[in-house]
C-alpha cells in the first residue's frame, strides 16, 4: 500500500487539483439529478467551500465522496425549501377586516331601503335598470330584448335613478 504524503487537502495545490477533476463531474450529477431550476452551480461552490472548511479531517481519498454527498445534500435541502416556499404563497392570508356591528346593521337596513325602493319602481323601469346595472347590459342591447327604442331605455333607466334618489338618501 502507497504511503500518503498528505493527511489532508488543505494544501492548496491540492485543493486546487480536486476542484479541477471533481467540479464538471459534480456539477453534471447535480444537474441531472435534480435540474437547473435549483442552481447547481451554486450547490457546487457551497460542497468545495464546506470541503475547504474541514480540510483538516478529510483525507483525499474521501474527498470525492464528500463533495458528492455534500452537494447532494445541499440540493435536497434546496428543494425542500423551495416546497415550503411554495406551500407558503399558495395559503392565503386571514383577511381581518374592522367592520362593526354597527356597519353591518346600517348595511341591513341600508339593504332593506333599496329592495323597498326598487319595488316601488314601475315594472318597465325596474326591468331596464337591473339588466343595465345588474347584468351590464348596454342600453342598446336592453332596447333590442325589449323591442323599444334606445331612447326609450334611457328615459326608463333615468327615470328610476331620479326615483331611487328620493327614495334613498345619497344612493347614486
Amino acid at each position: 500500500m502507497p504511503k500518503q504524503l498528505h493527511d489532508n487537502i488543505c494544501a492548496e495545490h491540492l485543493f486546487s487539483s480536486l476542484f479541477k477533476k471533481y467540479s464538471k463531474d459534480l456539477h453534471d450529477f447535480l444537474y441531472y439529478k435534480f435540474g437547473d431550476r435549483l442552481n447547481p452551480k451554486d450547490k457546487v461552490q457551497d460542497a468545495f467551500i464546506k470541503l475547504w472548511e474541514n480540510c483538516c479531517k478529510i483525507p483525499p481519498n474521501k474527498a470525492k465522496s464528500f463533495l458528492f454527498t455534500t452537494a447532494n445534500n445541499l440540493m435536497l435541502n434546496e428543494a425542500a425549501h423551495q416546497k415550503v416556499v411554495l406551500k407558503h404563497q399558495q395559503t392565503k392570508p386571514k383577511s381581518h377586516t374592522s367592520i362593526t356591528p354597527e356597519f353591518l346593521m346600517q348595511e341591513e337596513e341600508y339593504l332593506k331601503k333599496l329592495e323597498k325602493a326598487l319595488s316601488n319602481l314601475t315594472e318597465a323601469q325596474r326591468v331596464a335598470f337591473m339588466m343595465n346595472r345588474v347584468e351590464g347590459k348596454r342600453f342598446k342591447e336592453i332596447a333590442k330584448i325589449l323591442g323599444i327604442s334606445t331612447k326609450a331605455v334611457e328615459k326608463r333607466i333615468y327615470g328610476a335613478l331620479k326615483k331611487l334618489q328620493e327614495d334613498i338618501e345619497g344612493f347614486k
